[in-house]
C-alpha cells in the first residue's frame, strides 16, 4: 500500500497542529500515512512528539502516492527535486505568506477528503535545469521550479545574455532571475518582471537593477537555451542561487546555462479557485 507523506515545515506548523488534523482526516479514510518533518539546518531544533514516528523522507519517497506540505512556497519548491525525479505530486498548504504555488489555504482543509476518492486532478509545472561552466568545464548542475538567481556580492556585476549561442542583451546591473512561469510571481515579479501563467511554457529573464536606461525582461519560449556570462569588464564577486537554495560561487568568465528540463512538478489541484483570483488575493485586491 503507498503512504502519503507529511512533510509539515516545524516552524510553520507549530506543534504540527495542522500536520495532526490532516493525518486524522486522511486515516478516517483508510489511507496510510508518513511523517516526515523539514527542519532547517540553520534552525533551532524542533522535538518531534512522542506520539509521532518519525520516517526519513528520502527513505520514504520512492513508495509515496503523494507529498502534502504544510508551510510556504520554500517547502515545496525544497520537495519538488526529489519529488520530479519519480513522479511523485506534491499538494501544498500554505501556512501563511504570499506564496502562489500551495494549493490550499488553512480555511480550505475540508478540502482533503477528495484525497480519498481521487477527486483531484494534477498539474505539470516546468523546471529549468541549470549548469555551471568554467574553463569548459561543468563545475554544477542543478534543477529549479522557481528561478534561477545571479547576483553580485553587494557590487555591481557585468552580465552577458545569450539564447541559443546569439546574444541578446548586454548590462551592468545588480543580477538577474531567470524564472520559470511558476517562478514569475517570486523574485522574477519583484524585480519589475511579469507575471506569467504557471501553466504557461517560458523562459522568463528579469535584470536586477540594471544600470542601463532601457533594459527589460525578455519573455521567451521554452525550447531556447538561455546563457549568462560572467564579464570581465566588473571583476565583483558573484553568487548564484536555484529556487533560494544554497549561494554558489561565481566567477569572471563562468558561463551559466539554462534550459528546459525534461523533468516536471506535479502539483495536486482540488481547488477551483483560478490563478487569477489568487493573485488578486494575494496582492491586496479582492475580486
Amino acid at each position: 500500500m503507498k503512504s502519503i507523506i507529511l512533510l509539515p515545515n516545524a516552524q510553520r506548523d507549530v506543534d504540527y497542529i495542522m500536520t495532526r488534523r490532516v493525518a486524522e482526516m486522511l486515516g478516517k479514510h483508510g489511507k496510510k500515512v508518513v511523517f516526515c518533518p523539514m527542519i532547517d539546518d540553520d534552525s533551532e531544533p524542533v522535538a518531534v512528539k512522542p506520539d509521532i514516528e518519525e520516517k526519513k523522507f528520502d527513505d520514504e519517497l520512492p513508495s509515496a502516492e503523494m507529498i502534502i506540505t504544510f508551510g510556504g512556497d520554500g517547502t515545496i519548491l525544497r520537495a519538488a527535486r526529489a519529488a520530479s525525479a519519480l513522479g511523485v505530486p506534491i499538494l501544498g498548504i500554505s501556512m501563511g505568506g504570499k506564496g502562489f504555488i500551495a494549493e490550499l489555504e488553512v480555511e480550505d482543509i475540508w478540502l482533503i477528503d477528495s484525497i480519498a476518492t481521487s477527486g483531484y486532478r494534477l498539474e505539470n509545472r516546468m523546471m529549468l535545469d541549470v549548469e555551471v561552466r568554467r574553463d569548459g568545464v561543468e563545475v554544477y548542475s542543478d534543477c529549479a521550479l522557481n528561478d534561477v538567481v545571479l547576483r553580485g556580492d553587494n557590487k555591481i556585476i557585468d552580465l552577458t545574455l545569450f539564447g541559443d549561442g546569439q546574444k541578446i542583451s548586454h548590462f551592468a546591473g545588480d543580477g538577474t532571475v531567470i524564472a520559470t512561469p511558476t517562478g514569475s510571481t517570486a523574485y522574477s515579479m519583484a524585480a519589475g518582471g511579469p507575471i506569467v501563467e504557471p501553466s504557461a511554457q517560458n523562459i522568463i529573464v528579469t535584470p536586477i537593477c540594471a544600470h542601463v536606461l532601457e533594459t527589460k525582461t525578455f519573455v521567451l519560449v521554452s525550447d531556447r537555451r538561455v546563457s549568462v556570462e560572467i564579464g570581465h569588464i566588473k571583476r565583483n564577486p558573484a553568487h548564484m542561487s536555484v529556487d533560494g537554495g544554497e549561494q554558489v560561487s561565481i566567477q569572471s568568465g563562468d558561463i551559466v546555462s539554462v534550459h528546459k528540463s525534461e523533468r516536471f512538478t506535479r502539483l495536486v489541484r482540488l481547488s477551483d479557485k483560478s490563478f487569477y483570483r489568487k493573485v488578486s488575493e494575494k496582492l491586496g485586491e479582492k475580486v
